[in-house]
């Protein structure tokens, strides 16, 4: 899914696919793809946005 979310206080959240960062990152290891759907109904997932978080201000 590409393009712009709209998602209100409450909806559930679109899946979506990221690469796994920690420990090994950057140092050879296998980079290994993680999906939301891989947790939902599993765990308690929590998604934080810093949208101007590394940029100078």
């Amino acid at each position: 899914m590409k393009g712009t979310w709209k998602l209100e206080v409450g909806d559930p959240a679109p899946d979506f696919e990221l690469t796994a960062t920690g420990d090994t990152a950057g140092k050879g290891a296998q980079h290994k793809k993680i999906r939301l759907s891989d947790y939902r109904g599993k765990k308690n997932v929590v998604l934080a946005f810093y949208p101007a978080a590394f940029t100078p201000v």
